[in-house]
């Protein structure tokens, strides 16, 4: 759980569910993270459960966590190794009900043959817009009647307009009021692309001397992002803040927001800067498109194309008031199409309708079962694996 979009959307969408019907429990297959260590107080977190890549036993071990907690369903987020032994530990557990959500993975990429696989026990396949909905059933080929699409959604009374925050981050960094700040938060990950923004930055550094970069997040890619700074002369003009938990005040002192990533489904953080009234330039890839409305709340770029990037950046901090109107334009979509209160209704809406859908059956037992059957195999090598661990 590092400070990233999808596992900060996680957190907020916990935090404003109903918990009169919902007990939302986080597990992390590795590490717990600075983010899920953050929570702990709030939710339970379970972590460490997996070994290595090869460790098969994971998924026994994770059933047998779920059956303790008698979990009554089961999401989860991402693709790779979480949706997999995720979704096959939840079957061998015989977890009523069982879902994936693929909030910011999976997607331009695909979620592998062997995720694919597991779709005849998944009840639900959750994508974040519309575009990405289409994607899972036509490339993914996931049953249309198992895709829903929920809108990611942002707290826009948290993340709103905040003169003050502007003055307030600037003296932090020991830099003058009328500095202008360009901004990316996202964890440190090689996908990210953060080094597209380096180059940019220094791009731009003979047309905009005074122009400082702010960099929100951890991760591997630190030590390249650096380097590469040193290397191309900019380093005393980006800001690597590490983890930070005081995200709305910084986007809300951002002149520009960027994102460079190379795959995307429909990142918070953009959601999160439009909210503070901050444009965005961020390449065009996934669904980005339906909320950077080329334009209109920012500017779209292609795929790791640099010049493009500093030319978009340059053009926005050389206008104020296009800065402003484009600004004002992305609060608004944020308001009307990607609020939190809509997202978490969404998910306990799916998450009870699914349970009820089971429950109404005559014979809950023999879902179970037919869940279980294609797991004998499986449930063979387990006890095989257990009797070798001792």
């Amino acid at each position: 759980m590092p400070v990233g979009g999808a596992e900060t959307l996680l957190v907020n969408m916990m935090r404003g569910m109903d918990s009169g019907k919902i007990a939302p429990e986080v597990i992390c297959l590795k590490e717990p993270g600075p983010l899920g260590e953050q929570i702990q107080d709030e939710f339970p977190v379970h972590s460490r459960l997996i070994g290595g890549k090869w460790d098969i036993a994971v998924a026994w071990r994770l059933a047998r966590l779920m059956k303790r907690r008698k979990f009554d369903v089961v999401i989860t987020v991402g693709a790779g190794d979480k949706m997999f032994w995720g979704r096959l530990a939840a079957a061998l557990a015989r977890v009523p009900v069982i879902a994936s959500a693929l909030h910011s993975t999976g997607w331009p990429d695909g979620v592998g043959r062997l995720n694919r696989l597991l779709t005849p026990i998944t009840d639900a396949v959750i994508g974040v817009a519309d575009s990405h909905g289409e994607f899972l059933r036509s490339f993914e080929k996931f049953p249309a009647d198992k895709v829903h699409v929920i809108r990611n959604g942002v707290d826009c009374e948290r993340f709103s307009p905040n003169p003050d925050a502007r003055s307030s981050l600037r003296k932090e960094l020991s830099l003058p009021s009328g500095t202008p700040l360009i901004g990316i938060v996202a964890a440190l990950r090689s996908e990210k692309n953060h080094s597209m923004l380096v180059r940019a930055a220094s791009k731009l550094k003979s047309q905009h001397p005074d122009a400082h970069w702010i960099i929100v997040g951890d991760g591997p890619e630190r030590p390249t992002i650096e380097s590469l700074a040193k290397e191309l002369g900019v380093a005393d003009r980006i800001h690597l803040l590490g983890t930070r938990y005081d995200t709305p005040a910084i986007l809300a002192a951002l002149d520009v927001f960027t994102l460079c990533s190379l795959n995307e489904a429909s990142p918070v953080s953009i959601l999160e800067s439009l909210a503070c009234g901050v444009p965005v330039v961020a390449t065009d890839v996934g669904s980005v498109s339906e909320t950077v409305i080329h334009e209109g709340t920012g500017l779209l770029i292609a795929s790791e194309d640099t010049d493009a990037m500093s030319e978009s950046i340059g053009r926005l901090l050389g206008d104020a008031s296009l800065r402003q109107q484009m600004g004002t334009a992305g609060r608004k979509l944020v308001l009307e199409t990607g609020s939190l209160v809509s997202m978490v209704a969404g998910y306990q809406d799916l998450a009870m309708t699914q349970y009820a859908r089971h429950a109404s059956r005559k014979t809950a037992g023999k879902i179970a079962e037919e869940k279980a059957m294609p797991l004998r195999e499986w449930n063979r090598l387990g006890t095989t694996h257990d009797r070798r661990l001792g």
